[in-house]
């Protein structure tokens, strides 16, 4: 009887033949710290770019000046000179290069309706690059403050 019960209280002490129940995570912990180390070291060198410097943001209104040419294009595509409605593009190329001849040569400001489809809009860009207008922008609303 005692040899059966130094067999039964070997295999409980010793737990050999039992399934383990516990994840060792020790290994688990040591991976993600490598990884999290080759993360640090790697990023700085990966964010590096080409030097170019960049245009700084200037938050200050237009000044409109009487030479300036306003043009408008509607949510229709229907584009204006100066409040006034002009029949098609070629109407548009023929006054744009009348103003692209003057000195000192007049800045484009183009307002566009905010359903206005980009290719009225485009339209418009691409008739001032045919007349030869150096200048060109673009007039909104401004936005909420801070936000």
């Amino acid at each position: 009887m005692s040899s059966a019960f130094l067999e039964m209280n070997a295999s409980e002490g010793a737990g050999g033949d039992r399934p383990m129940n516990d994840i060792n995570t020790t290994p688990l912990v040591d991976v993600m710290l490598v990884l999290l180390i080759v993360f640090m070291i790697t990023v700085p060198v990966i964010t590096q770019t080409v030097p170019v410097n960049l245009p700084q943001v200037r938050n200050q209104a237009t000044e409109t000046k009487p030479e300036n040419i306003n043009i408008s294009v509607n949510k229709e595509g229907q584009v204006f000179w100066n409040q006034g409605l002009l029949p098609d593009n070629n109407a548009l190329l023929e006054r744009l290069k009348n103003s692209a001849q003057m000195v000192p040569q007049p800045e484009l400001h183009i307002r566009a309706d905010q359903q206005t489809r980009y290719e009225f809009v485009g339209r418009v860009i691409l008739d001032a690059q045919r007349a030869g207008i150096q200048k060109v922008g673009f007039i909104t609303e401004p936005g909420a403050v801070g936000g």
